[in-house]
């Protein structure tokens, strides 16, 4: 047998995109046998009989989840084994994993390529679909969110956003609550996101299987080098005097600045965002905590800072001797007073002034430090 046999399809989405709906449409394709996981059972409402007679299986398996705000996850032992398991039937075309409604799909297809590389598998990770409610994309990003909206509402935002950079299918589902003109509006939007994925228009998430299976292979790198923040830190020189402009007219550059931000400073450059820039993302310090990595995302008028892990030069001086030691490249992008600290943020936008745009971040600088 060959190593890639069984194509294994993820399914990500906000919580009401449809993902759930097209796992019960794919259960009822006749003549075709799929398996699915899922998170919750109860949600795949199929009649008995449609699983008799197409031999489809459901299993209900816990996904992925984040720990302590690190970006990076493993797959739990009991859901590759299960994928392992549903792979052994020779009959199954495929299996389709439902991802959790506030999970990030990049941090799971890599565990899952991670899992492909490293064992003698059968299973391959074919296609990571994004299943977008085009309705709530309309009403909530792209015509910018209410006042009433809550506080939590930026991190939704994000996480929507992180859905859409990361995937090669893109499903535009709940196209019949938007006219041509809005639906053509929703299009653009995407595209500015992520300008690669294939967009598929569909209503209550209908969609043929041989869409999702009959076509190239998922390649992680590049999906991960389509992203609209990935594709800024490929192409853009922190020092370059213009941003750079893609065929859409959307520009990017990258900022790049050892010395830490003044928290206080900061927080009044989130308030007063400009409004020409559509999405920021990087990794920041401030001068009250030379500790941890912060984590800074924007999207639209939203904007979230989340504490990480800390910085290297933070380690005990025994721990960090030791791992110089082991690993002496990490002093190859060492700053002598600053460590590996550093502030480096892709700004995406259109129609801003990069001049401008610096001036505002810069002057959220901390101009005395003591580190």
């Amino acid at each position: 047998m060959s190593k890639r046999e069984v194509p294994v399809v993820l399914v990500t989405g906000y919580l009401g995109s449809g993902k759930t709906t097209l796992m019960q449409y794919l259960l009822q394709q006749e003549e075709r046998k799929v398996a699915l996981i899922v998170n919750d059972i109860g949600s795949i409402n199929i009649d008995a009989s449609i699983l008799g007679k197409t031999k489809n299986q459901i299993s209900m398996i816990e996904m992925v989840e984040m720990q302590n705000g690190c970006i990076c996850c493993t797959l739990k032992d009991e859901f590759m084994d299960e994928i392992e398991r549903l792979a052994k039937d020779p009959t199954i075309e495929a299996i389709f994993v439902e991802a959790s409604g506030v999970s990030e799909p990049s941090s799971i297809a890599g565990a899952f390529v991670n899992y492909e590389e490293s064992t003698d598998t059968r299973v391959y990770l074919k296609t990571v679909v994004s299943v977008v409610d085009v309705d709530r994309i309309y009403k909530e990003f792209l015509n910018e969110l209410s006042e009433e909206d809550d506080n939590e509402e930026g991190d939704i935002i994000n996480l929507i956003i992180d859905q859409i950079e990361f995937c090669n299918v893109i499903l535009l589902n709940k196209t019949d609550l938007l006219n041509k003109n809005q639906l053509t509006e929703v299009r653009k939007g995407l595209r500015d996101i992520q300008q690669e994925a294939e967009m598929i228009p569909c209503i209550n998430a209908e969609v043929d299987l041989d869409v999702l299976l009959n076509r190239e292979d998922f390649d992680y790198e590049d999906v991960l080098a389509s992203s609209s923040v990935q594709r800024a830190l490929n192409e853009c020189e922190p020092d370059d005097e213009k941003a750079c402009v893609d065929e859409y007219g959307i520009s990017s550059f990258v900022f790049e600045e050892r010395a830490p931000f003044n928290r206080e400073a900061f927080n009044n450059f989130l308030e007063n965002y400009p409004e020409t820039l559509i999405r920021s993302k990087g990794y920041i310090w401030f001068s009250d905590d030379d500790e941890h990595v912060q984590l800074f995302e924007q999207a639209g008028r939203n904007a979230s800072v989340t504490e990480l892990t800390p910085w290297i030069c933070a380690w005990p001086k025994k721990e960090l001797d030791d791992l110089i030691r082991d690993f002496p490249d990490i002093c190859d992008d060492w700053d002598e007073k600053y460590g590996d600290r550093l502030n480096q943020v892709v700004f995406i936008g259109k129609g801003y002034n990069k001049s401008d745009i610096i001036k505002l971040i810069e002057n959220c600088i901390e101009k005395k430090v003591v580190v």
